[in-house]
């Protein structure tokens, strides 16, 4: 049972001692145990009137932020039950592109309602399909919220700061700002900052998970303040993918928390993007592993072939140790059979190879959002070293023929000091 006892947001936090026995008269002809929700939110004062009479409350408003810690130190004592959060929330998703729109069907799924905006109609229209409510402006959008209005930013790491700067004159203090894309952490300290001298609460996530989020969950590093992450959790839990048919890590028995769940408060503002800037510079090496690995794998032939006889060329010699035709395709697959280095990234390498073994969709011009980067600037200003993580993020601008000018150099300086000639492109 939920009681809705209709009072509005500053009329509760400034109720009089007569107005608090009338909603604890409202709680006391309830059954004990039930939940109460007070539209507005419950402050110190009347938390633990509300517990007192045996109801579950469910914290729905800006208290939470200011007085989480009283409100809960309130009602801990004797025989009071805790608070507990709400668990079918309000969410607006600003940004539907692919991870942006599956997040948004993932939370209907799970019993939340969804707000949506994005600059396509037409990516709007289709999340109405699957029961969003739509609207055409960010103004629009926030009137359509209930306070504390939770609005997640799933947009491109470079329009976040306008994204914000527009919606700005529409939020009030209370409100929570998500920011779920890969932007930099520096930047989420910055932003923090701003929020906070206007009430805002601003949280950053590092969101993983790809297109395959809506099926299997996303993995998510959270930063921020911590009572704005705790009210989030409903959502949190909903995106996530749970333990699913994962073993418990030993020794992790008595440890508890969400990471089991697959997300994590990892610490204050930035610690979420931090986080998930090195998950992706992790990310670039493991790729990198892969795909040499298996160019090495498909050049074993190299024996079979003719190669020139020249003052340019190497010669190979033990031809007869280079006579293997790999089958990639059965390679990948064998090794996602109880192999050390079996992973989802081995997963999608073998989907990949199996349809295509030659790849000839792709002309392996590789592209980095700035993770990278991002990582490697880490790396140096903590005196860390990070020899794969930053060959990889390299072998990267290489892919898009940003060494294209420097081999020309190296041709040009063996020509000037040897008179050698650049070999033919086969």
């Amino acid at each position: 049972m939920t009681v809705h006892p209709g009072f509005g947001h500053q009329h509760f936090l400034h109720t009089t001692l007569s107005k608090i026995g009338r909603t604890r008269g409202i709680i006391d002809r309830i059954k004990p145990g039930c939940d109460l929700e007070v539209d507005g939110g419950v402050d110190v004062a009347t938390a633990p009137l509300a517990v007192a009479a045996g109801a579950n409350v469910l914290v729905a408003g800006p208290a939470i932020f200011n007085d989480s810690e009283r409100v809960a130190n309130g009602t801990a004592a004797g025989r009071s039950p805790p608070l507990r959060e709400k668990h079918a929330m309000q969410l607006a998703m600003i940004g539907l592109g692919r991870m942006g729109a599956n997040m948004v069907r993932r939370l209907i799924k799970g019993g939340h309602q969804c707000v949506v905006f994005d600059m396509s109609p037409k990516a709007v229209e289709d999340l109405v399909l699957a029961k969003a409510v739509a609207t055409s402006t960010l103004a629009d959008l926030v009137r359509m919220l209930k306070k504390p209005r939770a609005i997640w930013l799933m947009v491109p790491a470079a329009v976040v700061d306008k994204t914000i700067a527009d919606l700005m004159p529409h939020l009030e203090s209370g409100d929570i700002v998500i920011d779920g894309g890969n932007s930099y952490y520096v930047d989420d300290i910055r932003r923090a900052n701003e929020l906070a001298s206007k009430g805002i609460n601003y949280v950053d996530v590092g969101t993983s998970g790809g297109v395959w989020g809506l099926e299997r969950g996303y993995c998510m590093m959270i930063g921020g303040p911590e009572a704005a992450v705790r009210y989030l959790d409903p959502i949190f839990k909903t995106l996530a993918p749970g333990t699913g048919d994962i073993a418990p890590t030993p020794g992790r028995e008595e440890t508890g928390g969400t990471a089991e769940l697959g997300y994590l408060n990892c610490g204050v503002s930035g610690a979420g993007h931090f986080v998930k800037m090195v998950h992706n510079g992790i990310e670039y090496g493991l790729m990198a592993a892969y795909a040499e690995g298996m160019n090495i794998l498909r050049h074993a032939n190299v024996g079979k072939r003719q190669h020139a006889i020249d003052a340019e060329t190497t010669p190979l010699r033990n031809r007869e140790l280079y006579q293997y035709d790999f089958n990639l395709r059965d390679i990948a697959e064998v090794w996602r059979r109880g192999s050390v280095i079996a992973s989802w990234l081995l997963d999608l390498t073998a989907t990949a190879l199996a349809k295509d073994p030659e790849l000839t969709n792709f002309a392996g011009k590789v592209s980095d959002s700035g993770e990278g980067r991002w990582t490697i600037k880490a790396a140096i200003d903590e005196a860390v070293p990070a020899s794969v993580l930053s060959t990889a993020l390299y072998e990267r601008f290489s892919s898009r023929g940003e060494a294209d000018f420097s081999d020309k150099l190296l041709s040009a300086m063996r020509y000037e000091f040897g008179g050698h000639l650049e070999k033919s492109k086969r």
